[in-house]
Order: C-alpha cells, then sequence, then structure tokens
C-alpha cells in the first residue's frame, strides 16, 4: 500500500502516512466513530484532554500542549477545560465494545 499523497510506501495497519502526516482513507474507514468522553484511563488530572485526543485520533501531548496554549494565552483554556470535564461523561462506566452485550437472535 502506499500513500496517495507523498508515495511512501506503508505498512497494513497504518493509519498516517509516516513521511508526510496525511490520513490513509482505508484505515480510517475501519475505525467506528467514538464519542466524546473523559478518558480515565490515560488521564493526567481529569482525562479531558486524552478524551479530547482519543475522539480527534491525534496525541494527547498535542491536545495537552494546545490547552496550556489557551489556558495561559488567553485565560480562556481554564474555563474551557473546567465546563469540559463538568459537561463531558465519563468513559469509567462505559461499556468497551457496545456488539459484547448483545444478545444474539435465535433463527
Amino acid at each position: 500500500m502506499f500513500c496517495t499523497k507523498c508515495g511512501v510506501e506503508l505498512r497494513e495497519n497504518d493509519v498516517f502516512c509516516s513521511q508526510c502526516g496525511n490520513r490513509i482513507k482505508a484505515g480510517a474507514e475501519t475505525a467506528a466513530p467514538r464519542p466524546l468522553m473523559l478518558d480515565k484511563k490515560n488521564k493526567k488530572i481529569f482525562g479531558v484532554c486524552a478524551g479530547f485526543a482519543r475522539y480527534l485520533d491525534v496525541d494527547v501531548v498535542l491536545v495537552r500542549v494546545i490547552w496550556l496554549v489557551l489556558a495561559f494565552g488567553a485565560g480562556l483554556g481554564f474555563i474551557a477545560y473546567l465546563a469540559a470535564w463538568i459537561v463531558i461523561p465519563s468513559d469509567k462506566y462505559a461499556c468497551p465494545d457496545p456488539m459484547a452485550h448483545q444478545v444474539p437472535q435465535a433463527s
């Protein structure tokens, strides 16, 4: 498989091109859409940044840097972080696989 943007050869399970960062269509289509939830497993404070990183499918460090820039640059980051912590539901009690608890239908 090759990147459609730069032509670099990719592995089968790659979602992004390692050379140009282009999202590969085949890997992006196989992933199920995730709801925006606090990530309690990968949290540092409340799990807001980890939740946004999981939802946007980006590195959590990038999201944390953006939150810090917003917090110290404009001051709105602190308010937005607290609001997100209050509003966004937690994944603590969420089912990891929604298909796991379905009862098979009798034929």
